[in-house]
């Protein structure tokens, strides 16, 4: 409190009296206190006169900032029925008045009494009045009153006091403002502030972080409340890196030999073993030489080295191939990451001169990252000296300057058969023979002797083949049938014997119809390309039907005819045709431009922008469309490939499958209209409505997205990138399948963090089938493997799967069976589904029939969705760690419900303990009035109560 002190001015006009010297209706007098103590009073007592108006007025007093002030006065009052013979005006109160100004204007011979301006504060009435005087001071009765009054914006002001018929003594006028302190808080310096105007009012103040700490949440403010008290902290500082705190409200730099490596409440550490800092504030302490720290390896974490040598090495050969085997080194460097990578080299007989292997030797079950300590190698040459080098490595052999401690082992093969002839082509065709060439196998594993050819009717069983001989790779066949087509198949031999037969291929004779039109086809060069096309095409078709993996498997997609449903259309890849053009044409309509209205961006695809507008085709209705542009600048093979996804889309027509309008071509630009989804991709939008839709709507949106794979497998085709974010959902929550332009990004690497591209293309990793992404086997089954991830994000509303690992941690834990635990509330029916999808035979998981079967008779039997799959809190990764959080916000922000912030904040929840005490009728009271937010809340609250009764001082 800051005292002013009283001084006088006179008098004019009626009984207007001042402190000081001049007294005129009040009287200075000496007097004594409640404690006996000698003081100087101003006294009036003219109750015998009527009509009496007595002021006493203060020096100008500058509020020195302040905006509300508050006036303590100690005084005494006689009781008017204690003094005799007192006339009915006198009185037992008197009155408080200010007057506001920006300079002093009171002085001798103003009129400044009669006229200012003066505002009332409050008529004050004794609580204890005396009835007896005694000059000694002994029986007064002495009264406090605290009156306010604000807001000021003037200078300074003036305090005057009103008698108006009372006996009185005024003791002690003390005026004096209220101010919040300064003070140090959650590791911020808060400066010195003053109250606001009124007393129910909150001045806002922003903190500094106190040196070497740096702010959580911005802004930092403290209110400082009417009474000087500081309440409602928002927002911290907490230590840097290498600073703990000390003392609350100190951060204190970490001593040598110790560490803090994040920002935070945390104390610094001890260094860990094989590390150490040299100097204060150490963020991480530095590897001791010939240690090191891997790429995800934690700052508290021991340095660690290489593993020393595989040891004793063993090796099987058979013929062309080799098993190799060897025992774990002595030594892991600390680590139990270690992996093997076998380097493996061609060598001259006399060992002088090595190369590395050919491409095609295969390494099962891997070349590199092997994690057992055995490696079967196949497709090697025969009587060839091979070097195997066996690298022990670990998380941190990168990091060393020195080579992989490795074993060399040295082998030679033995004699072997020759690979597969690779293909064969037909050079002519007559009435009853035909003549066939074929290329020398890769791998020919010596010198070829001759070449057996087996062949049958195609009509007829293998078991009626005929075999002929070739000593060159050169064939006529004779003897055979007009008309008819032949199954063919070759094999070459070498002294070590016979090879495998290559796959089967179908040649036709010519019949006599068409070798009577040969003349007139000879004359025509056109009809000579026609004819021999027809050729190829017969063996190509035929081909399909007997071999699993044909020539052409390597391009996108081919599929035959046979393998649909009766009736079923089968898709055809628009790369089979010679010119794309030809595919749009046939499969996409070309709409008139005029038709079409874009009104505005509502994103970007790799071409160009995506639209949202108009399409009002000539006796049709005018409906919302999804229009995909084709930038300007494109090349050739850019438009080739944008339209590529239209010849793909417009083979299909399935209402879980998004619908193709047409194409725009013959202007510019070039655009891709689609039917309009108004809730745009799912994965966003179940993010943008946590928890805000039942299990049996999560159900009937997957059932649409199974319909629509199940459509798209009849068809033949494999979409290779199902996930969530290629979902797209309408406003009537009916989810259709789109973005079917994976395929050609197979050869062409990205920079997409979502793929990997390390086996020779564009993979989605979280998504993928191991075994399309070890070997490419792109199916129906690798489908169903994704449609399990797209069911998990579903029920998990968006969650990203897999949460923070990287691509290579996915592929790894994958292939040691680990597989996604249930998301929250995740019925275990459903999640038993999603592991069936997750089968590693593919040939074991459930196909897209089944699964729109399963879901089917969950729809229709709702209680078998009742069952609730369980998991412990600490091993979802979908829980946070309670521990983790410094504060409420922290929590909500990692659980994904920050949009609750204030609601917990305002209504007095500040701590995770009492969090950790809240039930849902308090969250129904502070508004989360959502069931499935208020079900997420919950459930972490419950996870927080099990971790906070596992940490002891935790709870401390």
């Amino acid at each position: 409190a800051t005292p002013l002190f009283l001084s006088c001015n006179p008098a004019v006009g009626l009984k207007f009296c001042a402190l000081g010297r001049y007294l005129i209706c009040w009287e200075e007098v000496s007097g004594y206190d409640e404690n006996l103590n000698t003081i100087r009073t101003y006294q009036v007592c003219n109750v015998f006169e009527p009509s009496q108006n007595n002021w006493l007025l203060t020096t100008f007093i500058d509020r020195r900032g302040a905006q509300r002030i508050y006036v303590e006065i100690r005084f005494t009052v006689r009781d008017c029925s204690s003094i005799p013979n007192v006339p009915g005006s006198c009185k037992e109160t008197f009155n408080l008045y200010y007057y506001e100004t920006d300079a002093v204007i009171a002085t001798k011979g103003t009129a400044f009494w009669m006229e200012a301006p003066y505002l009332k504060v409050d008529t004050i009435a004794a609580d204890e009045s005396f009835s007896q005087v005694d000059f000694g001071g002994r029986l007064m009765k002495v009264n406090t009153e605290v009156r306010s009054f604000g807001p000021l914006s003037k200078n300074g002001f003036y305090l005057a006091f009103q008698d108006y018929g009372a006996c009185m003594s005024l003791l002690s006028v003390r005026v004096f403002y209220k101010k919040c302190p300064s003070v140090v808080q959650n590791f911020a310096i808060f400066p010195e502030t003053m109250t606001g105007a009124e007393s129910t009012s909150l001045v806002i103040a922003r903190g500094i972080c106190i040196p070497n700490s740096e702010e959580v949440d911005v802004p930092i403010k403290l209110y400082c409340n009417g009474d000087g008290e500081w309440m409602v902290p928002i927002g911290s500082c907490t230590c840097k890196a290498g600073f703990e705190p000390d003392n609350g409200n100190i951060c204190r730099a970490c001593p040598p030999g110790t560490f803090k490596s994040t920002q935070g409440p945390g104390l610094c550490l001890q260094c860990p073993p094989n590390s150490r800092s040299t100097a204060e504030a150490a963020t991480i302490c530095v590897c001791r030489n010939g240690y090191y720290r891997g790429d995800t390896d934690q700052p508290d974490e021991p340095c660690t080295s290489v593993p020393s040598s595989p040891r004793n090495v063993i090796s099987i050969v058979n013929e062309t191939s080799v098993i190799l085997e060897w025992h774990a080194p002595r030594e892991t460097g600390g680590r139990d990451d270690v992996v093997y990578n076998i380097v493996c080299k061609k060598c001259q007989a006399d060992r002088r001169s090595c190369s590395h292997c050919d491409d095609n030797v295969d390494f099962v079950p891997r070349q590199l990252g092997l994690t057992e300590t055995r490696v079967f190698i196949s497709n090697l040459w025969a009587h060839t000296v091979y070097s195997f080098e066996i690298q022990a490595v670990n998380g941190v052999s990168n990091k060393s300057p020195y080579p992989a401690q490795h074993v060399s082992i040295d082998i030679t093969t033995n004699q072997a058969a020759p690979s597969i002839v690779p293909i064969m082509h037909q050079i002519s065709s007559t009435m009853n023979s035909f003549t066939l060439s074929w290329p020398q196998p890769e791998q020919p594993n010596g010198i070829i002797l001759d070449y057996e050819l087996r062949y049958y009717e195609k009509d007829h069983s293998e078991m009626n083949s005929t075999i002929l001989r070739s000593q060159t790779n050169t064939a006529r066949v004779e003897g055979l049938r007009s008309g008819t087509v032949y199954v063919v198949q070759v094999r070459a031999r070498t002294v070590a014997g016979f090879g495998k037969y290559s796959s089967k291929m179908c040649f036709q004779t010519l019949t006599d119809e068409l070798r009577e039109q040969l003349p007139l086809i000879a004359g025509s060069a056109a009809a000579g390309v026609v004819f021999i096309v027809s050729l190829v095409a017969i063996s190509i078709v035929c081909s399909r039907a007997y071999t699993k993996e044909a020539v052409y498997s390597d391009k996108l997609q081919h599929y035959s005819t046979g393998r649909g449903s009766p009736g079923m259309k089968i898709y055809i890849d628009p790369f089979t045709y010679e010119d794309p053009n030809e595919a749009v044409r046939e499969f996409a309509k070309e709409i008139d431009v005029s038709t079409v209205k874009i009104e505005e961006v509502i994103g970007a695809g790799e071409f160009g922008e995506v639209y949202k507008g108009r399409l009002k085709l000539p006796g049709k209705r005018e409906i919302y469309v999804a229009i995909k542009t084709l930038k300007a600048g494109y090349v050739e093979k850019q438009r080739r490939d944008f339209l590529s996804e239209a010849s793909i889309m417009g083979q299909f027509d399935h209402p879980n499958i998004i619908r193709l309008e047409g194409v725009v071509t013959k202007s510019r630009p070039v655009m891709i209209v689609t039917e309009f989804m108004e809730n745009g991709a799912l994965d966003s939008f179940l993010r943008q409505n946590d928890g805000q839709f039942t299990v049996i709507q999560l159900v009937g949106m997957m059932r649409g997205i199974s319909a629509g794979m199940k459509y798209l497998s009849e068809m033949n085709y494999v979409h290779r990138d199902l996930a969530a974010r290629n979902i797209l959902v309408n406003s009537n929550l009916v989810c259709k399948v789109s973005d079917f332009g994976l395929s050609r990004y197979l050869q062409d690497d990205t920079s997409d963090p979502s793929y990997t591209s390390s086996l020779g293309g564009k993979i989605p990793v979280r998504w993928t089938a191991p075994e399309a992404i070890a070997y490419r086997k792109f199916t129906s089954a690798s489908d169903v493997w994704s449609y399990g991830i797209v069911m998990w994000e579903v029920m998990s509303f968006g969650e990203r799967p897999y949460w923070d690992m990287s691509n290579q941690d996915v592929i790894n834990a994958i292939e040691q069976d680990y597989r996604l635990p249930p998301p929250m509330d995740c019925p275990s029916a459903l999640h038993q589904l999603m592991l069936d999808c997750w089968q590693k035979d593919r040939n074991v998981r459930p196909r897209f029939t089944d699964i729109v079967g399963t879901l089917d008779k969950m729809i229709r039997n709702p209680t078998s969705l009742k069952a609730v799959a369980n998991i412990p809190p600490l091993l979802d990764r979908s829980i946070p760690d309670f521990n983790t959080f410094s504060s409420v916000e922290d929590w909500l922000t990692a659980i994904k419900m920050s949009q609750y912030r204030d609601n917990f904040l305002n209504s007095g929840f500040t701590s995770l303990q009492l969090v950790a005490q809240m039930t849902s009728e308090d969250l129904l009271r502070i508004g989360v009035t959502l069931a499935g937010h208020q079900k997420k809340i919950l459930s972490n609250i419950q996870s927080m109560r099990v971790q906070m009764s596992q940490s002891p001082t935790t709870m401390a």
